[in-house]
């Protein structure tokens, strides 16, 4: 198991501590809470009224101002009406059942802090309004986590992280059929995003992907121990003056002789003083990083959110359960 899996899924008494999660993230959302010592809220219905959300509804539980550690009663496929904006000190558990949102709107993180998303599968959102039909959109939000969920076919991408967001991290998840993967900042003039800090770890990047594995703007991107499956476009792109160090990753290009190159610089001739560096990576089927710079490239973690990363000859073992987990109660997961 890789380092955060490692924390709590041998434990065939999972379920009943399902908090210990809170303990086990790593990189900069290592901080990130969530519902840990709040009380347990119940998801018994997949319905959704925005206007009047219901007890026992998913939107409900996410609304709340206390914390919640939300957990779902069965499976359960919710079609969201609006977007679900989470607040802060919520996680949402979907370990021992299966839970998808899809088919309408999908999920924001807002103004908010201390958010674990944990289990569940999110695909084929819908645009309820322009800039807003991603998986998830983080804006303006800290000490978020994302851990073991499946992302796949929304109309915009699978995941936005903008607008000074910061303290987060991706981690154990599975993502296929999209163009436009994940952003990393809001756009090139949003100055604010030069205090982000992100960790996308042990993820596997699937087939049908085009491009932004991440797209990262101004701030700061520990990409370690991913799995990266023929993109069509590129893996790992950037503008504005991003600091990137891609560790420990495999990337197997496609069979396209334009598609070979994990790097993307976008809108900027001064590409060459940006820092992007590559260490211990694997590079498949021609596949070839461009490195740049001569700046300082370490993450820098506190005690508190520092792993090991592998090299990357270990990531098909380190990635082989990315997204949702089976799990059932007094096994391990």
């Amino acid at each position: 198991m890789n380092a955060i899996d490692s924390c709590w899924r041998s434990d065939p008494n999972w379920a009943a501590n399902r908090q210990a999660l809170a303990d086990c993230a790593r990189g900069f959302g290592a901080d990130a809470t969530g519902g840990k010592n709040g009380r347990v809220y119940t998801v018994t219905d997949s319905s959704d009224n925005p206007s009047n959300p219901k007890p026992g509804t998913l939107r409900y539980g996410a609304i709340q101002r206390e914390p919640l550690w939300i957990l779902f009663a069965k499976d359960m496929i919710i079609s969201l009406k609006a977007v679900l904006s989470v607040s802060s000190y919520k996680t949402i558990d979907g370990r021992g059942v299966k839970v998808e949102i899809a088919n309408g709107p999908c999920m924001e993180v807002r103004s908010a802090s201390h958010v674990i998303i944990h289990g569940i599968s999110i695909h084929d959102c819908e645009a309820q309004r322009p800039g807003l039909g991603d998986a998830i959109t983080i804006t303006g939000s800290s000490d978020a986590w994302t851990d073991h969920c499946f992302f796949s076919s929304c109309v915009d991408g699978l995941g936005d992280i903008i607008r000074g967001s910061t303290a987060i991290t991706i981690s154990n998840n599975f993502f296929t059929k999209q163009d436009k993967v994940m952003l990393l900042g809001h756009d090139d003039d949003h100055d604010e995003d030069k205090s982000m800090r992100i960790t996308v770890a042990f993820n596997y990047f699937g087939p049908g992907l085009l491009q932004r594995m991440p797209r990262v703007r101004h701030g700061y991107a520990h990409v370690a121990n991913n799995r990266y499956e023929r993109w069509t476009s590129y893996a790992i792109g950037g503008s504005a003056n991003p600091t990137i160090l891609s560790e420990g990753n495999q990337y197997t290009a496609s069979d396209n002789p334009r598609a070979k190159e994990v790097t993307m610089r976008i809108q900027d001739e001064d590409w060459k003083t940006w820092t992007w560096k590559s260490s211990r990576d694997v590079f498949n089927n021609g596949a070839f990083f461009v490195q740049s710079g001569s700046g300082s490239y370490l993450p820098n973690y506190s005690p508190s959110q520092s792993f090991t990363v592998a090299h990357g000859a270990a990531v098909l073992t380190l990635t082989s359960d990315a997204g949702p987990l089976e799990c059932n109660t007094n096994k391990t997961c």
